[in-house]
Order: structure tokens, then C-alpha cells, then sequence
């Protein structure tokens, strides 16, 4: 490949990866915008799915045109759907119910830790033992975390932060648990394809637990929060799926991962101008130090960064 292709490939992969990480961290500042409406974490959840799902289906359709039908055997569709229960349905209803209690700047700082949490889970499941650079980096990580979480106990009520961040670390170890879980399927359906499989799963999921258990009464809401989601299910859901998995061809997962690392940087500031949300300077120290841990911890590693 000629030299000046390969570099502009490499930029264009570079700003896929960028935009796609800014668009996935400021979807916390859109759930918390919809929740200045009369509706739950549920709710806000049914109408993000309710709108991306077209676009998943036909992701996957033009994925299986492009690419030809997934030779999958039954054990291995069968991991694809526990995995898009797993890893979007479950790591995303954990994550807006955790953004009822927490800010989301704090919400994106516990997210970005999964990669130490699969760690942590091959420790203890895959007898994969832990280094002392990656013990360290653990510290490090867990570390920040708690320096933010201190400084969001100044704004709200203790019991209210606890709740919010037990719920956001429980979609980390689910979307971990997704993570640890892929690396036989992606190369069989290809990345694009199996992570529209996937959402498009956790999309049923969703539609099925709202026709249980939702309140059907906060369907009926002003146009506004018709298009905030409609906003929420296509920019901050299938165009940064899309953008980073694009990305990552051409540059890579390990300089993707790099890339994502604005993640929570951004949403920071993005929660700082719509929300009002405070940035204190324990909140940049805590940050950095999670992106410290995280990037050293995943540093070698050859891991896909997408998010819920």
C-alpha cells in the first residue's frame, strides 16, 4: 500500500474512532436529559431501542449480504443471544437506572473500568494470573473511581450515589462478562454484523420487558422527547457503533482503545454545558487516574472497545 494511502487511512480510522467514542459517552448526557420528562429508566430505555432496532436489522441484513450467511453452529447462536442479553440488555438497563441516582460524569468513569473487570474475572474463573503492572493499574483505576464518587457524595444523598453507582458497576461486569465472551463469535459474523445481532437482541429483550412491566402511560409524551430519543437510539447508538468499528479497521483495536480513552473526558464537559453538572479538580484527578489504570491494564491487549 502506498505510503501517503496508508496514512490516510490511519487519520480517517483515527477521527471514526474519535467521533464515535465522543457520540457513545454523550449518550448519558441524553438519558439525563430525558429524565427532566415524566418517565422511567425503562421507558427512556424502550424508546432508545424502539428506534435504533430498524437500523440494527438492516445493518445485519446488509453485513449478511455482504458478507454471506454466518456458518454458526446451534451452541454458537446460542452464545450470540446470551451475550446481546448479557452485554447490551442487561449492561444497558443497569446503566439508566444508574443514571437516576448519579451524575453522568461519574456514570462514564465507572464504565470505563470494564476492561479491569475482565481481568479481575479471568483471575478468578480462567485461573489467569494477575501481573504485578496490572495490579498496580487496578489501584490506580479504583483509586479514581472513589475519588469521584466522593465528590458526587457532595451533591447528592449518600444512599442515592451508592444506589446509582452499584447499578452503573453492574453494567461494567455485565458488559465485561460480553467482552469475555466474543472473541470466538466476531470473526465468524464480523464485528459490524455480530454487534447488530447483538443490540438487535437486547432490543427484543427490552420491547418484551416493557410490555411486562412497563408503564404504558409514559408513552405519551411531547414531541420533544419523541426526537431527544430518536436522537439517543440513532447518534448516540448505531452511528458510533458503526463509526468505531470502521475505525478500528483501519487503525486497529489497541489505538482504538487509546482513541476512546476521551470517553469520559468528554462527557465530563458535555455534562458541564447541558446538565450544569460540576467539574471539580478531584473529578479531573479521578479521571485521569482511571484512564491511567485503564490504558495501562489494556495496554498489549488486543481487545474491541465498543459500548452500550
Amino acid at each position: 500500500m502506498d505510503w501517503n494511502l496508508k496514512i490516510k487511512k490511519e487519520w480517517q480510522g483515527a477521527i471514526l474512532v474519535l467521533i464515535g467514542a465522543i457520540l457513545f459517552s454523550a449518550k448519558a448526557v441524553v438519558v439525563k436529559l430525558t429524565y427532566q420528562y415524566p418517565l422511567g429508566a425503562l421507558t427512556s430505555l424502550f424508546f432508545r431501542m424502539l428506534f435504533a432496532f430498524p437500523f440494527l436489522i438492516w445493518i445485519a441484513l446488509s453485513e449478511e449480504k455482504k458478507l454471506g450467511p454466518a456458518e454458526l453452529t446451534r451452541k454458537e447462536w446460542f452464545s450470540v443471544f446470551f451475550m446481546g442479553i448479557v452485554g447490551y440488555y442487561l449492561a444497558s438497563l443497569f446503566d439508566f437506572l444508574g443514571l437516576q441516582y448519579i451524575t453522568a460524569g461519574l456514570e462514564r468513569i465507572i464504565l470505563f473500568i470494564y476492561p479491569t473487570l475482565v481481568v479481575i474475572l479471568s483471575f478468578l474463573f480462567l485461573k489467569k494470573k494477575i501481573r504485578s503492572r496490572e495490579i498496580f493499574a487496578l489501584l490506580l483505576t479504583y483509586t479514581g473511581v472513589a475519588i469521584a464518587y466522593s465528590q458526587d457524595l457532595k451533591v447528592g444523598a449518600a444512599k442515592d450515589v451508592s444506589l446509582g453507582a452499584i447499578f452503573i458497576l453492574l453494567s461494567a461486569l455485565t458488559y465485561a462478562i460480553y467482552l469475555m465472551g466474543t472473541g470466538s463469535l466476531v470473526p465468524k459474523l464480523g464485528a459490524k454484523r455480530y454487534t447488530a445481532i447483538a443490540l438487535a437482541i437486547s432490543s427484543l429483550a427490552v420491547f418484551i420487558h416493557f410490555a411486562l412491566f412497563g408503564k404504558w402511560e409514559e408513552l405519551d409524551q411531547p414531541f420533544s422527547l419523541y426526537l431527544l430519543t430518536f436522537f439517543m437510539g440513532t447518534v448516540n447508538t448505531v452511528l458510533p457503533a458503526i463509526f468505531v468499528s470502521e475505525g478500528i479497521k483501519r487503525v486497529g483495536s489497541k489505538e482504538a482503545a487509546i482513541i476512546g480513552s476521551v470517553g469520559p473526558m468528554s462527557t465530563l464537559f458535555l455534562a458541564y454545558w447541558f446538565l450544569g453538572e460540576t467539574i471539580t479538580f478531584f473529578h479531573t484527578i479521578g479521571t485521569f487516574f482511571v484512564l491511567f489504570g485503564v490504558f495501562w491494564i489494556s495496554s498489549g491487549k488486543k481487545e474491541k472497545v465498543l459500548n452500550d
